[in-house]
């Protein structure tokens, strides 16, 4: 019995590994520990089906998509009572003065890697100019290179801007086309004929 045991004791100690190791442990993390590219290789893709349109919480950082096929002026109804903006297009938006704004839709993305759009009212043809309006597309515009925080300040009348302290990586921004992102941002307040129900809504035909 002793022979036996010495050269188990041999066998381990040839392989380089100390005795209590020759037997795994099922459940050691080295081995369970799933990578950073688990996902990819697995062949799994996140899916993005929602895309708020909104302006960015005042305690996100955020940054804008500097591609300007990812940004567009468009027209937009925003009923306050029910918090939705609703998208125009601009043979209606003309048949319907006075109740929609002219916005421009910024692709934007937060920290954790929520994607959202960002209307940013442009200037009234009357040129005149609105702080709130001035500030955020400033904001807009640093945030194309920078991670950028925005708050209303109501003494101020604008928006004031705080840059990350810290070094934070460029965001991974979605594959989607801008059309597809407004799609989906649209998709059940897209108003594209004047028998919409918003439309009657605002005419106080419902």
């Amino acid at each position: 019995m002793a022979t036996i045991k010495l050269q188990a004791q041999s066998s381990a100690a040839d392989d380089g590994r100390p005795e209590e190791a020759t037997a795994s442990d099922p459940f050691d993390l080295n081995v369970l520990r799933l990578d950073q590219s688990f996902v990819e290789t697995a062949g799994v893709k996140k899916l993005l089906t929602t895309v708020p349109v909104r302006r960015p919480h005042s305690q996100d950082f955020v940054r804008v998509h500097a591609d300007p096929e990812y940004r567009a002026a468009l027209a937009l109804i925003e009923l306050r009572d029910d918090r939705e903006i609703y998208l125009l297009t601009p043979d209606i938006a003309r048949q319907l003065p006075g109740e929609f704004v002219m916005a421009t839709l910024y692709t934007t993305i937060t920290r954790p890697g929520v994607v959202h759009l960002w209307p940013v009212k442009l200037p009234p043809p009357d040129g005149r100019i609105i702080e709130w309006h001035r500030s955020a597309a400033e904001a807009a515009e640093l945030a194309m290179r920078k991670w950028v925080r925005m708050k209303a300040n109501m003494t101020l009348g604008a928006y004031e801007m705080f840059e990350a302290q810290s070094t934070i990586p460029d965001p991974e921004w979605p594959t989607l086309p801008f059309n597809e992102l407004l799609r989906i941002a649209f998709r059940d307040r897209y108003v594209g004929s004047l028998d919409h129900a918003v439309i009657k809504r605002l005419r106080g035909h419902v």
